[in-house]
């Protein structure tokens, strides 16, 4: 009988605990429109933006058309961004633009659907669409505000991204060396450099170049050796020309002796 009273006053307990619930919830199931908007720029305010997040997309549809609707889809949109959901701000920020064209958020607004591509970037092993994506956003946000003060931070973002690129077309390239595929190394190398002249990982792509070169020349039948073994020696003359202090000079060098040897080997016969 005891434990029966205990069963039943927890079993009451728990459901007070569900009927009873906070502001924000007395706010999300409440019909009155102004203590929803209150409550929601209250905690906007607070930094709460998960809890703004709730009651703002409720608002959004109400107040569709009216003079706040320009606020709160701003603040909405803001939620989404500071809760990380960056593809929904992304679009949430894009449509501000093409709802509100004479906004005094409009620049801001632009940047941050730049931005918010930018953070769902993914590593530079992973495909880059959403990378190219931020690209072309950021772009067309310089293109829109040249004179931005946000320039600086733009331009950091479009130089890290491209960097992603870079890794992302030179490990693309790497990897038909490591699958034997000289021929087709070499070429890729040569599309890689004439696509980023500048890359910092031009040198090892050029030492990779030279490897493969090298490996497929020794390894070539006799009567495409000659002209092989002379493109190899063309490759290594290249590389030490643009890299004569390399940390790959070792491998190079040892590499290039192989070669001469292999010269002297298809002379003698």
């Amino acid at each position: 009988m005891q434990q029966l009273k205990h069963k039943i006053s927890f079993t009451g307990l728990i459901c007070i605990l569900l009927q009873s619930c906070g502001p924000y919830q007395k706010a999300l199931k409440s019909e009155d429109v102004k203590l929803k908007y209150d409550m929601a720029e209250a905690y906007y305010d607070e930094g709460d933006f998960r809890r703004a997040k709730g009651l703002f997309e409720q608002l959004k549809p109400i107040y569709r058309g009216k003079p706040q609707s320009e606020r709160i889809t701003y603040f909405y949109a803001n939620c989404l961004l500071n809760t990380k959901s960056y593809i929904s701000a992304a679009y949430e920020f894009e449509s501000f633009t093409k709802a509100f064209p004479n906004s005094d958020k409009l620049e801001e607004a632009y940047y941050i659907v730049a931005f918010a591509y930018a953070e769902i970037s993914p590593v530079y092993s992973l495909d880059q669409k959403d990378t190219e994506e931020a690209l072309n956003k950021l772009q067309d946000y310089i293109n829109r505000y040249p004179d931005s003060e946000r320039l600086v931070e733009v331009n950091n973002l479009v130089e890290e991204l491209l960097r992603k690129l870079e890794r992302k077309s030179f490990e693309n390239a790497r990897q038909f060396y490591t699958i034997r595929d000289y021929k087709a190394a070499i070429k890729a190398i040569d599309n890689f450099i004439g696509d980023f002249p500048g890359t910092p990982f031009r040198e090892e792509a050029m030492f990779v170049q030279f490897k493969s070169a090298a490996i497929l020349a020794i390894n070539s039948v006799f009567s495409k050796k000659e002209e092989r073994l002379d493109n190899s020696v063309a490759y290594y003359d290249d590389f030490i020309r643009s890299y004569p202090d390399s940390e790959f000079m070792e491998q190079t060098n040892s590499i290039r002796n192989d070669i001469e040897k292999e010269i002297t080997t298809f002379a003698s016969n």
